[in-house]
């Protein structure tokens, strides 16, 4: 099955139709929309952009403010996350976006209660998706960071025991783990769809540093070790996007060939 590519980045809106015209033309099919720091496309606004996107090609995607946290403390910062994500599906409806990408959230002082927090405050979102009748989906993210909640194995049970999908980051999983194991991401995730995270990362002892740009030799381990029967959609996210997008794609199609 075909993988599509893109960036993690759409721009402003003023340019938004020109930049989806511009990936297009790069052969690239996919784009992330960062609402990591506002939901900055009022909805009178998603029509255009979502009209082009599809005429285009483009599956869109969205990616959470990066402030959210669905194991806080205190309940009133749970449920302004919970309205944050719910924002961003809001307005990823009218795009017609896919998926809301997350960052589940920290462990907090008790690492085993975590899991059960954070899956209770998704059901909750999930079942507001569904009473609004939307299609899109939350996709929490394995994380880089080895004192976050985000384990291959901790987002795989919520995907499990809530119905929300997923997002695959595997330079957080290398950042995190210290190696890839790819057997074992694809014995977690069995669903026919997957929304990929990938970039070149700087990490220690803790896990994540920073996103640098994409090695070719990273994209070429990725890309032999991903399975051959699913629908992958890969959002790239380092400093240079754009160009290791279509990077990425050129050497997916010498691969096939």
């Amino acid at each position: 099955m075909p993988i599509i590519f893109g960036p993690a980045g759409l721009g402003p809106v003023k340019t938004a139709i020109q930049t989806l015209e511009k990936y297009h033309e790069m052969g690239l099919r996919a784009c992330e929309i960062a609402f990591t720091y506002s939901v900055y496309i009022k909805p009178s606004e998603c029509p255009l952009i979502r009209e082009k996107a599809k005429e285009l090609g483009i599956d869109l995607s969205i990616h959470a403010q990066y402030w959210v946290n669905l194991n806080a403390k205190e309940k009133e910062k749970r449920e302004a996350t919970k309205q944050r994500i719910l924002q961003c599906c809001e307005i990823g409806e009218l795009l017609g976006a896919k998926i809301v990408v997350f960052h589940p959230g920290y462990y907090g002082e008790d690492k085993d209660k975590s899991f059960e927090t954070i899956r209770q405050g998704i059901m909750e979102i999930v079942a507001e998706i569904k009473k609004k009748g939307w299609k899109i989906k939350v996709a929490p993210e394995t994380m880089g960071k080895v004192n976050v909640f985000g384990s291959v194995e901790e987002i795989s049970k919520l995907v499990k025991e809530t119905g929300c999908s997923f997002c695959i980051d595997f330079a957080h999983i290398l950042a995190r783990d210290k190696s890839v194991d790819y057997k074992r991401i694809i014995d977690a995730f069995p669903q026919k769809d997957w929304h990929v995270h990938f970039s070149g990362i700087v990490y220690g002892d803790k896990g994540e540093k920073h996103h640098i740009s994409t090695e070719k030799k990273l994209w070429k381990e990725l890309l032999i070790n991903l399975p051959k029967d699913k629908a992958i959609r890969i959002i790239n996210e380092s400093p240079t996007m754009i160009e290791d997008s279509v990077q990425g794609m050129q050497l997916e199609q010498k691969l096939i060939r």
